[in-house]
């Protein structure tokens, strides 16, 4: 269906036309958008709040950097500027500033150029146009402030032209066709007379009319290394507006969004369209849900407010927010619709709701829930491995749990040390006889074997040797340096090891009673039992109290020994 219009329905559509520019240029146009006619210059503005910070500028889709001014060039940057000095249609694009922080952080702005193409008797493309300037009676030129050293030459009042086709009846949606250029802007007529005054980036006009109303083009020069260069720009200037409607415009939410929410948590759903200029007769701005409207809903649980407000331009806005005190299951399947109507008609928005996935917070709390479980695990572990000995032997100590079991075994541990035939006095010999005795017998009730105190005169020494290891439930072999020269202690030493390595029944504690700078002259089968269990090491600060059960040495030997039926060692001996 066409639109049939007359003069005087041109005239309104015109300023419908107009008014709807002005509303819709403030509510869209950003700094981040920037358009131009073909051959003038154009400077980009990164919207910095501390014009102090390092600033780089690049091609957003090739990522190539602007450099800085250099000779002959035309596209450079300069600090917070990009300049194009004069610009091209070629130059259409997108453009990125970077600003660098002291801290090393930065934070990119991403600008869309678009360069239009000069034609023949026109004076700009309509989508050159800045919002209405509220001021009554005063025009300001836009950008002129971007330039240092700019001229005013000249302003005009643009005529604009209606081209539309031939149409049966009138309705104001007839010009509202998004794909189509509904107006020409062409005879750009110089300002003159004593009604306008000319100062600096502004024009007055006296004695406002009606006919004021419009399209205003400001013309000025630029001059940059002896090069002048022209800039214009055009301004819609409106000086009174009267009630009007546009299409219901819904700023938020967008439809099909959707919504990511918590089960049982509360939710705040708010709709904000724009119907028109100044106090609309019909302003219906609602949520429905399920194609209901929320007061035949739960109104336990639905709740709604509105509210309106007015732009800069005097547009009128209106607000609905839906409150949900409870998200339940059943909202996760429901459509929740925002219905907007004025006088033109009506659109609508429709969201939904789904679970919030994990958030960041949510992964923190299980990452740290974990480390302290890791903590609470790995602390008893680590204090067991420092404190093992003493927590073993606190806990033979208190609890007794000593084996009862018939193991065929009189001896507790067999003592295999170098011997000496001679009666020169020897620590080793008095360690065994004496020391070890004293501590691991009388104090803490084991059972020993030592070669010469524990064998019989007349008895076979190499089976009485044999004998008395098989019986016994440990091996205890005191390393020295006189050991490892012993001929006589082989024997002992050969029957030992192939207990305990080769019938694997009996278990060996080495005591390193010297110290040994190492141990690549001991056999192979020594070697092999250090390398895996170690030694338990004699040291000087022990012999100031070679019979205390309580030290780190003695301790050591306690820990390794077999289990008894009975201790007498009590923690304090010695």
């Amino acid at each position: 269906m066409g639109c049939k219009l007359n003069s005087k329905s041109r005239n309104m559509m015109g300023y419908v036309h107009l008014i709807f520019l002005s509303t819709f240029l403030l509510v869209s146009v950003t700094s981040e958008s920037y358009d131009a006619m073909e051959s003038e210059a154009l400077v980009v503005r990164c919207p910095l709040r501390n014009s102090a910070v390092k600033v780089t500028w690049y091609h957003t889709d090739t990522k190539k950097i602007i450099p800085e001014e250099e000779e002959g060039s035309r596209i450079f940057s300069l600090g917070r500027f990009l300049w194009f000095l004069p610009n091209s249609v070629e130059d259409s694009g997108n453009y990125t500033c970077v600003t660098h922080y002291p801290n090393n952080s930065t934070k990119e702005f991403n600008m869309s150029v678009k360069v239009h193409p000069y034609k023949e008797g026109i004076c700009f493309p309509s989508r050159i146009l800045y919002p209405n300037d509220t001021r009554r009676g005063r025009i300001v030129c836009p950008t002129f402030d971007n330039y240092k050293n700019a001229t005013m030459i000249q302003w005009y009042k643009v005529k604009k032209t209606l081209m539309v086709p031939a149409v049966d009846q009138i309705t104001v949606r007839c010009y509202l066709q998004p794909d189509k250029e509904s107006f020409l802007f062409q005879d750009c007529r110089p300002l003159q007379g004593e009604r306008y005054l000319k100062k600096d980036k502004y024009i007055y006009i006296s004695d406002l009319t009606k006919e004021d109303d419009g399209y205003y083009t400001c013309h000025f020069t630029y001059t940059h290394r002896g090069n002048v260069f022209n800039v214009s720009a055009t301004r819609i200037f409106i000086s009174e507006a009267k009630h009007l409607s546009l299409p219901a415009q819904i700023l938020f939410p967008k439809d099909k969004d959707v919504i990511e929410v918590e089960l049982g948590a509360p939710l705040s759903l708010k709709c904000q369209a724009r119907l028109g200029i100044k106090k609309q007769p019909i302003d219906v701005v609602s949520w429905d849900v399920d194609k209901n409207p929320v007061i035949y809903t739960d109104t336990s649980r639905f709740h709604e407010e509105t509210h309106f407000f007015e732009g800069q331009a005097r547009e009128y806005y209106k607000e609905a927010t839906l409150h949900i005190t409870e998200i339940k299951e059943e909202d996760l399947q429901s459509n929740f619709t925002c219905v907007v109507m004025n006088e033109m008609g009506n659109t609508r928005a429709t969201v939904t709701l789904q679970l919030k996935a994990q958030s960041d917070h949510h992964n923190v709390l299980m990452i740290v829930g974990f480390l302290v479980l890791l903590v609470i695990v790995a602390v008893p572990v680590v204090l067991y491995q420092f404190f093992r000995i003493d927590i073993v032997l606190f806990y033979r100590e208190i609890f007794q749990p000593y084996s009862v079991k018939d193991d065929g075994k009189i001896y507790d541990a067999y003592v295999i040390y170098p011997r000496r035939y001679s009666n020169e006095a020897n620590f080793v010999e008095y360690f065994v006889h004496q020391i070890m005795p004293d501590i691991l017998e009388n104090k803490c009730g084991y059972k020993l074997c030592i070669y010469g105190r524990d064998t019989y005169p007349g008895e076979d020494k190499a089976s009485a040797i044999e004998n008395r290891i098989q019986k016994s439930r440990r091996l205890i072999i005191l390393l020295t340096h006189q050991l490892l020269n012993c001929k006589e202690f082989a024997y002992d030493q050969h029957v030992a090891l192939y207990n305990a390595l080769i019938q694997n029944n009996t278990k060996v504690i080495l005591l390193e009673m010297e110290m040994m700078e190492t141990y690549e002259t001991l056999q192979e089968s020594l070697k092999y039992i250090i390398k895996k269990q170690g030694t338990v090491k004699w040291k000087e600060q022990h012999t100031v109290h070679p019979q205390s059960s309580n030290s780190k040495f003695w301790k050591r030997v306690r820990y390794l020994m077999p289990l008894r039926l009975r201790s007498s060692c009590s923690v304090n001996a010695g």
